[in-house]
């Protein structure tokens, strides 16, 4: 129960018709479930106050000119693989980087234009970064679950 607050069934409710409709106007939302626009505004704040909510749009790679969607797992020696990792962050291809535990050390989902861009990538950037023993690069060659209905969200610094 992070900041004393737990989110309860209308709260999910709330969630899941945002999921549905994220245009939704805070009318629309109370109506479907019974409630004032004003508890759905407040309800809603709250979460997001909270850092349990975030409305967000999600687009599509293609929508931003990425064709070449990758897994790049990288093994790491002599250096932190948290500092390894969120150097590799920092880079505009890489778009999720964790740490896991196993046989890598870092495990990270990167989106290029084209294939031509790879070893420009792997060489000249990647290549650069100290700490980096091996890695091993998967190419997608098709998706076929990609759920983003829950995500990891960090409080804002404002």
């Amino acid at each position: 129960m992070k900041n004393g607050f737990e989110i309860d069934d209308i709260d999910r409710a709330i969630i899941a018709e945002l999921r549905r409709n994220g245009r939704a106007t805070n009318q629309q939302i109370a109506e479907g479930l019974d409630l004032t626009a004003a508890t759905v505004s407040s309800r809603i704040r709250r979460m997001e106050a909270a850092n349990k909510l975030r409305v967000v749009a999600v687009s599509d790679f293609r929508a931003h000119g990425f064709n070449v969607l990758l897994e790049v797992a990288i093994e790491v020696d002599n250096r932190p693989a948290t500092d390894v990792a969120e150097e590799l962050a920092e880079l505009p291809e890489v778009f999720a980087a964790h740490l896991t535990t196993g046989r890598y050390d870092i495990d990270l989902l990167v989106v290029l234009q084209s294939i031509d861009q790879l070893p420009d990538l792997l060489l000249n950037k990647f290549g650069k970064i100290k700490g980096i023993r091996s890695m091993i690069p998967a190419i997608t060659v098709d998706i076929v679950k990609y759920q983003f209905d829950v995500a990891p969200i960090e409080a804002r610094e404002d």
